[in-house]
């Protein structure tokens, strides 16, 4: 048995149908296009979406709502999550920097802070942007908060 012996399995492979090559072929005449019709014609390519004239899906669905094109999206990080960072790391001052070398955000992401747990240790945060309450807690516990 070598490469040359090698052959599809028998009835595995069909030939090509050969559309249009007249009546003896059988399939002469309309070339199985059938009679009239847009599919029937030269050229006829459906559009994406196209439910044969009746109103397509997407414009018979009602739209509504509005998307503002100034939002700001921040990464969420609640002061949990800065307290065992700054307990794991020993810091005292937590930087965008740290919650990058953390793994907790990316260098494009805006990070915002918010109060979700307690703050125990005297903290230093830096980030866009505070909740009220969080930035509350900060300053309770003896930190600073810093908007970037």
């Amino acid at each position: 048995m070598d490469l040359s012996n090698l052959k599809p399995a028998v009835g595995s492979t069909a030939s090509k149908r050969r559309i249009g090559r007249g009546p003896g072929s059988g399939l002469g005449g309309t070339s199985t296009r059938g009679h009239k019709g847009a599919k029937s014609r030269s050229g006829y390519s459906r559009k994406i979406g196209f439910e044969g004239g009746q109103m397509p899906l997407q414009r018979r669905v009602p739209k509504f709502g509005f998307k503002n094109i100034n939002r700001v999206n921040y990464k969420a990080i609640n002061l949990e999550v800065i307290e065992e960072l700054a307990k794991a790391k020993n810091l005292t001052s937590v930087s965008l920097a740290d919650l990058q070398a953390a793994g907790f955000i990316n260098a494009k992401q805006l990070v915002k802070i918010l109060a979700n747990g307690t703050l125990t240790l005297k903290l230093d945060v830096e980030a866009n942007a505070f909740s009220k309450k969080a930035e509350e807690a900060i300053v309770a516990a003896g930190g600073s908060v810093k908007k970037l």
